[in-house]
C-alpha cells in the first residue's frame, strides 16, 4: 500500500484524536477556586443564578424618573422631589413630580419612564420634559437579562474573562473546575542550543521549546519540561518512561521521520503503542500518536512551522477535549484571496497569511515550513483543500490565529 492511500486526511486524523478520549481518560478531578482566578479554566459543574439580572428595575442613564402620563404634549414642567445616587432607594413618586436619577439607580415606585437628562431642561428645583416618553423608556427591567434559577455556564466551559464577570454578577465567589492538564515535553535533536549559548557548527537555536511551551501556558497546563534529549533510542525511550509517570499527555518535537536519527517512533513502539502516524497535511505530514504507560503521546514536526501548525490543528483540540470541551474547533471564516496559488499539493495545505486594507487576504512570500516569520508576520491560516488551485478573488476558509 502506498504513503499516499495510508495517509488520514486532516479531519480523519482529528477524529481519531477526540475519539480516543473517553470516560476513562477524562479528566475528572475538580477543584473549587476563587473566581477571580478561574481565568482559561474549565468549569467542572453547571452554574446557574440564584437571583435576578439586574436585581431591581434600574435606569440606563443619568437623567430623570418620571410618570409618563404627566409628560403628555411635551415641555411638561414637574418639580423635582427627589434625588436617587446609584446604590440607593427613592421614595414614592407622586403624581406631577420628577426624580433626579443617576445611571444603574433603582426606579421608584410610581415611576414608569426615564428621560434622559440631555432632553430636559433645570429650573430651579423644577424640570422641563422636553418630550413625552413612552411607558418603560429607558428602564432596565429586573431580570431581563439573567432570571433566578436559569444555568449561565453549562459544563464544559472554558472561562474567559467575560465568563468570569458573568460568573461574578450573580454573587460566584468561587467555581469549581477541572485540574489543569498534566504535559510533559521533550525536545529531540543533537543540533539543539539555548538561546545565550554559543552555536557551535550545525547547530540551531530550540525555537520550539519556546514556542510548544509558551502555547501550553495559554491553555492553562501544568508542565514539565524535560528539555532536549540526546538523538539515541535509549536516551529517547528512558526519558518516555519517565515522562509517563504522572502525566495526561506527552509531547515531543522532532524525531518523528524515518531517518536513521529519528527515534520517536520506534520508541513510542517500544515503550507504548503507535495509533496513528502521518497525516496528509503540509506543512507537518509526520505526526505520531499513540499512548506509553497511561499517557497518551502527541510527537511533533521539527520543523518550527510543522510544530505550530500540528499543535494548532492537533494538540489543542485534544488537550481541550480531555478536559470535557465539547466545541473544540477555532472560529474560520470566509474570506477574500487577494493571491493566486496555482500548484496546489495533494495534502491540505495551511498557508499564512494576513489580511489587507481592503479586506481580503496577502499571503507571507515564503511558505516554507522552516520559515518561523510567517506566523509573526500573519494573522491567520489560510485552509486550501487538497489539490485545489486559488485565483486572486476566490473566498476561501481562513482561520485567525485569535482563533485559537
Amino acid at each position: 500500500m502506498t504513503e499516499k492511500k495510508t495517509m488520514l486526511s486532516v479531519a480523519e486524523a482529528l477524529d481519531f484524536l477526540l475519539s480516543s478520549i473517553n470516560d476513562k481518560t477524562l479528566i475528572r478531578d475538580i477543584e473549587t477556586i476563587p473566581t477571580q482566578d478561574a481565568y482559561n479554566r474549565v468549569l467542572a459543574v453547571p452554574q446557574s443564578s440564584q437571583l435576578n439580572v439586574p436585581p431591581m428595575d434600574n435606569t440606563h442613564m443619568d437623567g430623570y424618573a418620571v410618570r409618563a402620563e404627566d409628560c403628555v404634549g411635551g415641555q411638561a414642567r414637574l418639580r423635582v422631589a427627589q434625588r436617587i445616587p446609584a446604590g440607593q432607594t427613592g421614595q414614592y413618586l407622586q403624581p406631577g413630580t420628577a426624580a433626579r436619577i443617576f445611571t444603574g439607580a433603582m426606579i421608584p415606585d410610581g415611576a414608569d419612564a426615564v428621560v434622559m437628562q440631555e432632553q430636559c431642561q433645570a429650573d430651579g428645583d423644577h424640570v422641563v420634559i422636553q418630550l413625552c416618553p413612552q411607558a418603560g423608556e429607558w428602564i432596565r427591567r429586573q431580570g431581563e437579562d439573567i432570571r433566578a434559577g436559569a444555568e449561565i455556564l453549562p459544563v464544559g466551559t472554558r472561562l474567559r474573562g467575560q465568563e468570569l464577570g458573568l460568573a461574578a454578577s450573580v454573587g460566584l465567589a468561587q467555581l469549581p473546575v477541572l485540574r489543569r492538564p498534566k504535559v510533559a515535553v521533550f525536545f529531540t535533536g543533537d543540533e539543539l542550543t539555548m538561546p545565550g549559548e554559543a552555536l557551535k557548527p550545525g547547530a540551531i537555536y530550540n525555537s520550539n521549546r519556546f514556542t510548544l511551551t509558551g502555547l501550553l501556558q495559554h491553555l492553562g497546563c501544568d508542565m514539565i519540561d524535560f528539555g532536549i534529549v540526546p538523538d539515541t533510542l535509549a536516551a529517547t525511550r528512558d526519558t518516555l518512561r519517565q515522562a509517563a509517570q504522572g502525566h495526561d499527555l506527552i509531547i515531543t518535537s522532532g524525531g518523528v521521520s524515518v531517518g536513521e536519527e529519528d527515534h520517536i517512533r520506534p520508541a513510542v513502539e517500544a515503550e507504548g503503542r503507535l495509533n496513528m502516524w502521518q497525516i496528509a497535511v503540509k506543512p507537518g505530514k509526520p505526526l505520531v500518536f499513540g499512548e506509553v504507560g497511561r499517557a497518551f503521546f502527541l510527537g511533533l514536526p521539527g520543523n518550527p512551522v510543522s510544530s505550530y501548525i500540528t499543535f494548532q490543528l492537533f494538540v489543542r483540540p485534544f488537550l481541550l477535549r480531555l478536559q470535557g470541551v465539547t466545541d473544540v474547533m477555532p472560529q474560520a471564516f470566509s474570506m477574500r484571496a487577494d493571491f493566486d496559488w496555482l500548484k496546489p499539493d495533494r495534502r491540505n495545505e495551511f498557508l499564512r497569511a494576513r489580511v489587507n486594507v481592503q479586506g481580503g487576504l496577502d499571503l507571507f512570500p515564503n511558505q516554507s515550513s522552516g520559515v518561523l516569520t510567517s506566523t509573526v508576520w500573519g494573522d491567520g491560516l489560510v485552509d486550501v483543500p487538497p489539490s485545489k488551485a486559488i485565483h486572486s478573488g476566490d473566498l476561501v476558509r481562513f482561520i485567525p490565529f485569535s482563533a485559537f
